[in-house]
């Protein structure tokens, strides 16, 4: 298993949550226990999925510049919680690399959307990267 897997955990996590108002602790570990992840694994989805949730309006807004004539609230559900992710990660994970981190949400984003949503995401978290990330490691 990988760090993909946790990433897909919190994304289904921070998805359940924000449609459905879901408690997100009985979704995540719900989530968790029905995949065969490490403990560091489980902890890497617990501490991205609760964090989004808890920066919610915070990762909305550092969001809200970068969409180019559009609005967040009219972003389809996946795009929209997959940039959220993305944006924690970025920010919060520096020890990940920027390309990584992206690379992880366009793939959440060919699968649980398309290919054309997935090159809008790229450039929404390419040029917040580029602004939001200096010093971050590129490795």
């Amino acid at each position: 298993m990988s760090r993909r897997v946790a990433r897909e955990i919190a994304f289904k996590t921070v998805f359940q949550y924000d449609q459905g108002r879901n408690e997100a602790e009985p979704v995540l570990s719900s989530l968790i226990a029905e995949s065969d992840l490490s403990s560091s694994q489980a902890a890497f989805a617990r501490e991205l999925a609760l964090g989004v949730i808890a920066k919610l309006e915070e990762l909305d807004e550092l969001i809200r510049p970068y969409l180019k004539n559009w609005q967040l609230e009219r972003l389809a559900a996946v795009d929209k919680n997959i940039l959220r992710l993305a944006v924690y990660e970025l920010i919060y994970h520096k020890n990940i690399p920027v390309a990584v981190t992206i690379n992880e949400a366009l793939e959440l984003c060919k699968i649980y959307h398309d290919e054309k949503a997935a090159k809008f995401l790229n450039g929404v978290l390419d040029k917040l990267a580029q602004e939001k990330t200096a010093g971050k490691e590129e490795n």
